[in-house]
């Protein structure tokens, strides 16, 4: 059986070290390549042609939402399998959404990720158990956020994450006028009053852990 060749894209070096401890200890697969941001990411898919990606979230250099679209620009059938330790359903289906074929939160246990990546191969979407239950509970119809465009989304992520404007410009590669304006269309979208308000909203969405 030909091994399945993955890419891991994680801004922490230690969290990558650890996926490929995990997963080299699975037969049938092979970790072929490793990036830190989404520009890295795009350079390692481009030669190393790798079956899966794995994909964190939240990462300098445009984001995870950002990243996946920017894969699947270059390759609409690359095979993108999102890790996060977010477990708000809105970040699953924002993933999907963007064109993730799963979603599988960091705090799943480690067969998890395996059986997802399987599952993704064999041509099927994947959701680790956690975010299924998530997906059961709550309805995408009633999801205030399901407006928000990739970036929106990187942006209220660090936002909610306690990061201010000029941070978030820095860590995205993005103008402060930038994120001021994009912050501006988020808080019409979701009726927020204010940064408070959306820092709020996103926690009650699971976006983030409530302080």
């Amino acid at each position: 059986m030909d091994l399945i060749r993955i890419l891991l894209v994680d801004d922490h070096p230690i969290v990558r070290e650890g996926y490929r401890r995990l997963l080299g200890r699975q037969p049938g697969f092979c970790v072929v390549a490793e990036a830190g941001d989404g520009e890295a990411a795009l350079a390692a898919f481009a030669e190393h042609r790798p079956d899966i990606v794995l994909m964190d979230l939240s990462m300098p250099g445009g984001g995870g939402f950002a990243a996946v679209e920017a894969l699947l620009a270059r390759d609409p059938q690359a095979r993108i399998i999102v890790v996060s330790m977010h477990q708000g359903a809105i970040f699953a289906r924002k993933a999907m959404a963007a064109g993730a074929r799963g979603f599988v939160s960091k705090s799943s246990p480690p067969d998890e990720l395996a059986r997802a990546i399987v599952t993704v191969m064999g041509g099927r979407r994947a959701l680790s158990t956690d975010m299924a239950q998530e997906f059961a509970r709550t309805s995408f119809e009633e999801d205030d956020f399901a407006s928000l465009t990739p970036r929106e989304n990187d942006i209220l992520l660090l936002l909610a994450r306690g990061m201010n404007g000029r941070s978030i410009a820095h860590s995205l590669g993005l103008s402060s006028k930038t994120v001021q304006n994009n912050l501006s269309q988020i808080r019409a979208k979701l009726g927020a009053s204010g940064d408070a308000d959306l820092v709020l909203k996103a926690q009650r969405a699971g976006l983030v852990d409530a302080m």
